[in-house]
């Protein structure tokens, strides 16, 4: 088991990480490399060998890997992202890039998105150098960059022009799973991702016939925009259930006593009440409008116009997803990818999921383990092009009231010193029996 000097590096480097501001902005607007080197430092300290790597100066990802005991074995991958979205202070309760430490509960941005995993892996990893454990299958531990934009300079570079330091890795973990889900009745559920839905970040361009803004004009590139967008935006998605899907919803019904009903989704997903929210989001496609940009003076009717919109679709559903595009744009406005991932499916019936649950079981045995289906996506994509299934286990146990997915990306993001110590057992456990 993780040692005494575990809990507390794991707030330590939490706290650490947070202090070095990873923004990313977009547009390549972000220095990850500070915290990759302090990463870096601290694995090679446990005797590792990491490795620093860059496609642009400052985008800085970290490889090492730990040899297992069993070299026949297929080797793991446990990853996490160095860069963090952005925060306005003046918004926060305390400054967002202060990792301080207060009343039990670190603060700052990437407290739990996702700065918090990457102190477990290292505190882990240091404990296990101590202790002269070596796991059964090799462990390869990446930190990465851009994770939070496209990921070119980050697992995307890593998976294209790196892949050699990936060999024989056939399974990887990550953020967003393995947390506790309060149902508001006294129950505590810990999802762990077994899909993720596929990225689909569109632009759309209008257009039409420059004039003055006095005039009548029915070729109005903005109107046609507009009508787009709003077709879009109140689009009635149609159901399409994966098998992850599937079997959140049939293991959720399991703990609740309801009858596993597909044929009716909506209402199954009613009588869960609360945690109905776990699914909800991936039961079908999505698509809605974020962005908008056109003209350039009030009384000038613009020959284009330009929005974006963020798309989401389903495992086995992208080729709905285009055609309903095409259909929903119309003839009027253009649409494009800007970004484009796949979509990602995980077997729930694993060793490697079994062994997940039982080492959560082991330190939350009032909890109930269930897979579920993210409704955004992660580094894993970018990792399955090197052939890797991707699950999402970042443990947390947390208490009631505690709005963990409410924090990504928003105000007063942070995460009780309890729960990174939970994440520290549980993930060693996992790793242990891995």
């Amino acid at each position: 088991m993780a040692d005494e000097r575990a809990l507390d590096e794991v707030v330590t480097f939490t706290s650490d990480l947070i202090r070095i501001d990873t923004t990313n902005r977009g547009g390549g607007d972000c220095q990850e490399r500070p915290a990759a080197e302090y990463a870096a430092a601290r694995l090679a300290e446990a005797g590792l060998e990491p490795v620093l790597l860059e496609r642009t100066p400052g985008r800085t990802n970290v490889v090492a890997r730990l040899e297992g005991t069993d070299p026949s074995a297929d080797a793991l991958l446990v990853h996490g992202h160095l860069d963090v979205v952005p925060a306005e202070a003046a918004d926060w309760s305390v400054h967002p890039f202060s990792g301080e430490v207060r009343d039990g509960v670190v603060w700052g941005r990437g407290a739990v998105d996702m700065k918090n995993m990457d102190a477990m892996i290292l505190a882990v990893v240091r404990a296990w150098a101590r202790q002269g454990v070596r796991p059964r299958r090799d462990i390869v531990v990446a930190f990465t960059a851009d994770e939070e934009a496209s990921a070119e300079d980050g697992s995307g570079f890593l998976a294209d022009r790196h892949a050699h330091l990936f060999e024989g890795c056939t399974e990887g973990v990550s953020e967003s799973g393995a947390f506790t889900f309060h149902d508001g009745d006294g129950r505590q559920l810990y999802p762990i991702a077994a899909g993720e839905r596929g990225t689909a970040w569109l632009k759309l361009t209008a257009r039409g016939r420059a004039g003055h803004g006095s005039k009548v004009n029915r070729e109005n590139a903005v109107t046609r925009l507009a009508a787009a967008l709003t077709r879009i935006g109140e689009h009635e998605w149609p159901l399409r259930l994966t098998p992850t899907v599937r079997a959140a919803l049939t293991e959720l019904a399991a703990v609740y006593g309801i009858e596993t009903d597909l044929t009716d989704v909506d209402a199954l997903l009613e009588k869960l009440g609360t945690a109905g929210k776990l699914v909800e989001a991936t039961v079908r496609n999505s698509a809605n409008p974020t962005m908008m940009d056109a003209g350039y003076k009030v009384n000038v009717i613009p020959g284009e116009a330009v929005a974006r919109v963020d798309g989401r679709y389903l495992s086995g559903a992208e080729n709905e997803f285009r055609a309903t595009m095409d259909r929903l744009t119309g003839p009027d406005v253009g649409w494009e990818f800007e970004h484009h991932e796949v979509a990602l499916q995980a077997p729930v019936d694993s060793p490697t999921f079994a062994r997940m649950r039982a080492a959560v079981e082991e330190f939350a045995p009032e909890g109930h383990v269930v897979p579920y289906c993210m409704s955004g996506g992660t580094d894993a994509k970018q990792f399955s092009r090197l052939g890797i299934t991707g699950y999402g286990f970042a443990p947390l146990k947390l208490p009631e009231g505690f709005d963990y997915q409410a924090l990504f990306h928003g105000v007063d993001e942070r995460v009780p010193v309890e729960a990174l110590h939970f994440g520290v057992r549980v993930l060693d456990r996992f790793l242990r029996s891995a």
